[in-house]
This record gives structure tokens, C-alpha cells and sequence, in this order.
């Protein structure tokens, strides 16, 4: 249950990104509430996969990693956003990482520092 929450939060916080691009500084009612409501939202959601027994560290990192990827990958592909060769290699270290957390998390043995 804590991973359906999760994903529901990260959803909800990447259209909350998006919506942000069209507020014009906050100065556009509808994006503007969009951007607020789905990201209060989305952190509310995020709470109920902590409580559900998400871990904190493991869940932020998967939420903001997939909500940045998938932001710059939207942005790439829809919205017309340019995307430098150092920004895909961040988009790939990033990816990286995230399978990385997720096989310590798989295994159960991930060592801490």
C-alpha cells in the first residue's frame, strides 16, 4: 500500500510542477490552484506512505528522482525544453541511482554509512 501511495504522490506532484510553468509568477488564478492543490496534496498523499511504512530516505529519494526525471523528460518531449548532453547524463546518473535504491531495498541488506 505505501508504494500505491507513493506513485499517487508522485503523480500529483509532477503535474503540480507543470501546472507551475503556466501560473506566470502565481499571478494566474486556475494554474495556480492547481499548482497548490496538487502539491499540498501530494505531500499529504506522501504522509500516508510514511504511514503505511515507507521508509522516509527511500521514499524521498524515489519521489523527487521520478518527479525529476519525468518533469525534464516532459518538458523535453511536450513543452519544448531544450535538454543539454550534461543534463541527459544527469537524467542517466539519476536513473542510476534509483535502481540502486531500490536493489538495496530488494536485497533488505543495505549498509549504512
Amino acid at each position: 500500500m505505501a508504494y500505491i501511495y507513493l506513485f499517487l504522490a508522485i503523480f500529483l506532484e509532477i503535474i503540480a510542477a507543470i501546472a507551475t510553468r503556466y501560473t506566470d509568477g502565481f499571478t494566474i488564478l486556475l494554474p495556480t490552484a492547481i499548482t497548490v492543490l496538487f502539491a499540498a496534496t501530494s505531500y499529504y498523499i506522501f504522509s500516508l506512505s510514511l504511514k503505511h511504512g515507507m521508509n522516509i530516505g527511500l521514499g524521498y529519494a524515489i519521489w523527487s528522482g521520478v518527479g525529476v526525471l519525468s518533469v525534464a523528460l516532459i518538458g523535453a518531449t511536450f513543452l519544448g525544453d531544450p535538454l543539454s548532453l550534461l543534463q541527459i547524463g544527469g537524467i542517466i546518473l539519476i536513473i542510476a541511482g534509483l535502481w540502486f535504491v531500490q536493489l538495496t531495498e530488494k536485497k533488505g541488506d543495505g549498509e549504512s554509512i
